[in-house]
């Protein structure tokens, strides 16, 4: 085998952020009566992933606190419904915050493909730029804890993807040395690109069929293709 250890990304590579925020956003939007305020459910879905993306960008270029990011995303959503309400949005953001990480659905052939690795001997790890509590949560509610020996988050190694120290970090706690190891994720600006930093092999896992602006040493564009590689 060419390689050992395999650091994988958590959300929007095997855990679905899109689907279990959508059901986690409907339950919200039950709970707080959103329809006398927001009548249109789709819509008020597509605004928060859309600011959620802008936030989580600034976050990972350090330019906001995680607390600004979990609660703004939610106040810039009402904002685009003129609906300028501070503590409403912390209210909400509260709540999808107990309520998200209970989710559980994953991307198709996630579970057979781990269990696939484990019998092949590969050590699986997680790099993840989420939160310390939340990733924990996903991960225990959705099964996947049992096969990640590693969960190194950016809280616990005080960095972020894209930067070179936090999978440093990774593979020193890992055991690990470069040559041995492979990032695999779906996002080219944090996962890709942070392989490349730390000069480490990498898989774009590109779900969407993205276009691909920096170049990963593979791209698959369903999980089960990575039997193929590894």
């Amino acid at each position: 085998m060419k390689y050992k250890h395999l650091f994988f990304d958590l959300d929007h590579t095997l855990w679905d952020f899109n689907a279990n925020a959508k059901a986690t956003l409907t339950d919200i939007y039950a709970l707080f009566d959103l329809e006398k305020k927001v009548t249109a459910f789709n819509e008020f879905y597509t605004k928060y992933l859309y600011h959620n993306e802008i936030l989580w960008d600034k976050y990972h270029n350090g330019l906001i606190s995680a607390e600004d990011l979990k609660w703004k995303r939610m106040y810039r959503t009402l904002l685009d419904f003129k609906i300028g309400d501070e503590e409403l949005s912390k209210q909400l953001s509260a709540k999808f915050m107990e309520l998200l990480p209970t989710k559980k659905l994953l991307f198709p052939h996630t579970t057979e493909l781990l269990q696939y690795l484990l019998n092949k001997k590969y050590v699986l790890h997680l790099i993840t730029n989420g939160f310390e509590k939340t990733q924990w949560s996903k991960l225990n509610n959705s099964g996947l804890d049992k096969y990640f020996t590693h969960v190194i988050t950016s809280e616990a190694s005080n960095s972020l993807k894209p930067k070179k120290e936090i999978f440093e970090y990774a593979m020193q706690k890992a055991g690990a040395s470069l040559n041995e190891s492979i990032m695999i994720g779906d996002n080219l600006d944090a996962d890709i690109q942070g392989a490349i930093n730390a000069g480490m092999d990498s898989v774009f896992v590109n779900h969407i069929n993205a276009t691909a602006h920096i170049k990963s040493t593979y791209t698959i564009y369903h999980l089960k293709e990575l039997e193929a590689i590894l």
